[in-house]
């Protein structure tokens, strides 16, 4: 099939998210017509909140093209939020675990039958201070050179000024109402990584490759210039010991 019918479970979560979303926030979306009108790819994310799912959610929601997350396994135990996340299609993520590789494989299934999977390649929030993308992990560069689907970067800003990461009063900052900032950029090439054996440099290369469009994308989005050298939070790690 060339694109996923929206189908029951994903117009239910519609339902009970988009309500709030409007009346709370303001949008600001640009680059929808980024968004492939039919035939499988890949969006990659930045993650700043975590509101900030529900905010791109929407986004694309309203392109028609709806997207199939690589979620955390622990999110799908919780029995009505398991269900809708089942029912959604969302992909479960074993971390520390040989059912990782079942997540790309069941990506690189749903890609190739037409479908959208979405990929916060960093893999949780970031942690650069200054709230940039981090240096993100392999896994949707692997995917994108094993199906050589079309990577859509995207970027976005706001949903952190409403629910900041690793806050220690979790409090939500509702008033004065904000803007969620959600821009779709166009497909990041990768043509030149095709046919090269995807060893650990090559992946990690096409992965710098699209970091740095989901980065200046939000540069655009902030007015701002994305700094030189992504934050690493290895090498954070390193550092303190």
């Amino acid at each position: 099939m060339s694109r996923r019918r929206i189908g029951f479970w994903y117009r239910l979560a519609a339902v009970i998210a988009k309500p709030p979303l409007v009346v709370l926030f303001k949008r600001d979306w640009r680059g929808m017509e980024h968004i492939p009108g039919q035939g499988g790819f890949i969006t990659a994310v930045n993650h700043n909140s975590y509101l900030d799912p529900l905010s791109y959610a929407h986004f694309q929601y309203n392109t028609g093209r709806v997207p199939r997350f690589l979620a955390k396994a622990p999110l799908f135990k919780p029995a009505f939020v398991g269900a809708i996340l089942r029912g959604t299609g969302q992909i479960p993520v074993y971390r520390e675990s040989t059912d990782a590789a079942n997540a790309f494989r069941a990506a690189v299934d749903a890609i190739n039958s037409g479908e959208c999977v979405a990929f916060y390649p960093e893999g949780t929030l970031t942690r650069d201070p200054e709230m940039w993308p981090m240096v993100g992990k392999t896994g949707v560069a692997r995917v994108a050179l094993m199906t050589k689907a079309p990577v859509i970067p995207v970027a976005q800003w706001g949903a952190n000024e409403v629910m900041p990461p690793y806050a220690t009063e979790k409090k939500l900052r509702l008033f004065p109402r904000r803007t969620l900032r959600v821009v779709a950029g166009p497909p990041v090439d990768l043509s030149a990584f095709y046919g090269q054996e995807a060893n650990a440099e090559v992946l990690r290369d096409a992965t710098d490759t699209i970091m740095a469009a989901v980065s200046e994308l939000l540069g655009e989005l902030r007015g701002q210039t994305p700094p030189a050298e992504r934050f690493d939070p290895r090498k954070q790690k390193g550092n303190t010991k």
